[in-house]
C-alpha cells in the first residue's frame, strides 16, 4: 500500500514537472524543471530497490544522483559563459583581447 502511494506521489511530481519543463517561460525554469525530473527518478528508482529488496538499487540511485549534480552544472556554465571550454567559456572573444593582440578592428 505505502510503495503505491510513493509511486503515486512520484509520478504526480512527474508530471508537474515535465508540464513546467514545456511550458517554463525561460530556459532557468526548463532547466530546474529537468533536474526535478531526474530528482523524481532517482525517488524512483531507490522506493522501487527497497521495496524489492535489492540495494544494489540505492548504489545505482546515488550514481544517477551525482551525475543529474554533473549535469545540471554543465548545463548552468553552458547558459552563463556561453562554452565548456578552458577559455573561460566565452562564445565570441572580447573586442579587447582582439586589439590588445594587434587584430580585429
Amino acid at each position: 500500500m505505502m510503495f503505491a502511494a510513493g509511486l503515486a506521489a512520484c509520478a504526480v511530481a512527474l508530471v508537474l514537472a515535465l508540464i513546467r519543463a514545456m511550458r517554463g517561460p525561460t530556459p532557468f525554469d526548463r532547466l530546474l524543471a529537468v533536474n526535478a525530473i531526474g530528482t523524481t527518478v532517482i525517488l524512483g528508482i531507490a522506493l522501487h530497490g527497497y521495496v524489492l529488496g535489492r540495494p544494489e538499487f540505492l548504489d545505482i540511485s546515488i550514481l544517477y544522483a551525482v551525475i543529474n549534480f554533473i549535469g545540471t552544472f554543465a548545463v548552468l556554465k553552458l547558459f552563463t559563459t556561453g562554452g565548456l571550454g578552458d577559455r573561460g567559456g566565452r562564445a565570441k572573444p572580447d573586442l579587447d583581447d582582439q586589439v590588445n593582440r594587434g587584430g580585429g578592428a
